[in-house]
């Protein structure tokens, strides 16, 4: 399995994995197909600085993760949300734990102080996953979404990447900080 950076040319395995769980899950909330459009001007938009990972195997996109920034103002530039999906056929075999591996640490490195994740509950697999890398929930919002002819409440969960009582540094862009990653053992 190979856990390596998105291109634009990952996009189009990226939007179907994502777009297949659209359509047949309530672990995304859109509710129909979104365009490559929309999705390569979101990585055009972020990529510098909120690293996107696919994960590889037999030269398949098996799964993505990537964080994106949580709201617009200033204040909240130390707070990065993350995601994680994969492909219908390659459900619990790790991928997400080889993603987060990259993702996360990668992070810490760029300067996020916080990270989010909303859940779309219930989701064990999900929860699991964050609370390995050290996501503790903070919440549900209930009834916050509408597909499938039924409510679905969203879980959100934080981790901390800086010590809490430190101002925070600048947040480097992520080729400024792959320069000296430090990359966690397989």
């Amino acid at each position: 399995m190979l856990i390596r950076f998105a291109t634009p040319d990952d996009l189009p395995a990226i939007l179907e994995i994502s777009n297949w769980a659209a359509l047949h899950t309530p672990a995304n909330f859109a509710i129909e197909p979104e365009s490559l459009a929309d999705w390569s001007r979101s990585f055009e938009q972020t990529h510098r600085q909120f690293p996107w990972f696919v994960a590889i195997e037999d030269n398949l996109v098996v799964g993505f993760a990537k964080a994106s920034p949580h709201r617009g103002r200033c204040a909240y530039g130390w707070t990065a949300e993350v995601s994680v999906y994969m492909h219908q056929e390659h459900h619990r075999r790790g991928i997400g734990t080889l993603l987060y591996r990259r993702l996360i640490p990668l992070l810490a490195h760029q300067g996020y102080a916080t990270l989010l994740a909303g859940i779309t509950l219930p989701n064990p697999a999900s929860e699991r996953l964050h609370e390995a890398f050290g996501f503790h929930s903070v919440g549900i919002f209930h009834r916050v979404g509408w597909k499938f002819s039924r409510w679905h409440d969203v879980g959100y969960w934080e981790a901390f990447l800086q010590p809490l009582d430190d101002s925070p540094r600048a947040i480097v862009s992520v080729a400024d900080a792959t320069r000296n990653e430090v990359r966690p053992a397989p």
